[in-house]
């Protein structure tokens, strides 16, 4: 078999594979929206969708993994091309970990349906998410494109993301101290705000991976970060 048909070969299994993780991506980007709409809107069944919805998130990143085992196994790829199936490999497991981030979101609506919502902070929450959402989009757009650029951009857009989560944060804080009965609610909004964050996280990972794709190393620099909610403190002025 000449080294050009294997080549092409290998060229049509990671395409296929590259298939299935953009309509991974496309699933967990539905998921985002989704989780935050419910939650906004107070949509039980829409909660139960994304909940259900995470099975076939599950299940396309099992093929993924299998097809690019095989793919290993038979083409054998070095350099490059093994640096494209592991990526690939990397990508669908941050995709995936996005997926169970929504359905924890999905999760936690169905109790805060039940109670006495926490004014504004489903919107703002809704917000963060669809930032999230757009980051994944461009991450995912890169990674199709090898768009080094792009993938850049993305990353340091983490940044405004863990911005929003440490305003939510405050905000949360700030209803506890001022109604002890909105203790229990605001708990459950700050798990579901760093849920969103942890989203940001992985798409931002995703990025990462398109530059180290791209250029065959990770960036030298740390990732920005400013989540500063470790370092807050309560108001002794107001306890």
């Amino acid at each position: 078999m000449s080294e050009q048909h294997i080549q092409s070969a290998f060229d049509r299994d990671l395409e296929s594979i590259q298939a299935l993780i953009m309509k991974m991506g496309g699933l967990v980007e539905a998921q985002i929206l989704n989780a935050a709409k419910a939650l906004e809107t107070r949509d039980e069944e829409l909660a139960k969708q994304v909940r259900d919805g995470d099975k076939p998130i599950d299940a396309l990143e099992e093929q993924v993994n299998e097809e690019a085992a095989r793919l290993i196994a038979l083409r054998a790829p070095t350099a490059s091309d093994l640096r494209m199936v592991l990526t690939v490999l990397k990508v669908a497991t941050n995709l995936e970990r996005c997926g169970d981030y929504a359905k924890n979101i999905a999760k936690r609506t169905g109790v805060l349906i039940q109670m006495q919502p926490v004014e504004g902070s489903a919107k703002s929450l809704r917000r963060m998410a669809r930032e999230v959402e757009l980051m994944m989009k461009d991450a995912l757009d890169a990674y199709i494109q090898r768009d080094l650029v792009l993938a850049q951009q993305v990353r340091m857009r983490d940044a405004d993301v863990d911005q929003m989560y440490n305003a939510l944060f405050r905000e949360f804080l700030t209803f506890m101290m001022e109604d002890p009965r909105n203790i229990t609610g605001c708990m459950h909004l700050h798990f579901i705000a760093k849920n969103i964050e942890r989203m940001g996280d992985h798409v931002t990972s995703i990025a990462e991976q398109v530059i180290y794709l791209v250029t065959g190393d990770y960036p030298e620099e740390a990732r920005p970060k400013d989540d500063r909610t470790p370092y807050e403190t309560l108001d002794k002025g107001r306890v």
